[in-house]
């Protein structure tokens, strides 16, 4: 299914705390959410464009970021036979799964962005706007309570 992807059956299975702590992995760093944001707002990006969008990236580490969402199967590496050779990223199917969490943490910023200079708005700065996240935050908030609540009572019918 698009939010499930299987691995080979002969690798072993990673230990982690928790659910959050797999998300984590596979998002963690600096910039990983900021490359997959930029990919899902702008398609297929080159290395270059994305090294000059994140502007202070070290290259070591964002090729290592790179290989790391590649590696999860979150983004797709194309390479392009030309001289020199290019390099294009563009976000798989299983990939495209982390938007909602990406769009979450987007509005979140954008109420919360007083103290902060955006280099790269994704958002048109608005009153409306602004209302507008508040209220889809907020509707994510009544589902998650209403949704925890359901698990709790499910829980308990065991």
């Amino acid at each position: 299914s698009f939010f499930v992807f299987q691995r080979r059956m002969t690798m072993a299975k990673k230990e982690v705390l928790t659910e959050i702590q797999i998300t984590l992995n596979t998002i963690g760093g600096k910039w990983k959410p900021l490359i997959l944001h930029y990919l899902q707002n702008e398609g297929t990006k080159r290395y270059s464009e994305i090294l000059r969008y994140l502007e202070t990236a070290p290259k070591k580490t964002l090729t290592a970021q790179l290989r790391e969402l590649e590696d999860d199967n979150i983004i797709k590496r194309t390479v392009i036979p030309t001289v020199p050779v290019q390099v294009e990223y563009s976000v798989t199917d299983h990939g495209k799964s982390l938007f909602p969490i990406l769009e979450v943490m987007c509005a979140w910023g954008y109420i919360n962005e007083a103290d902060y200079q955006i280099k790269h708005p994704t958002c048109v700065y608005s009153e409306q706007t602004r209302a507008i996240k508040q209220e889809r935050l907020h509707k994510l908030y009544e589902q998650f309570t209403s949704d925890r609540e359901r698990e709790k009572q499910l829980g308990t019918q065991k």
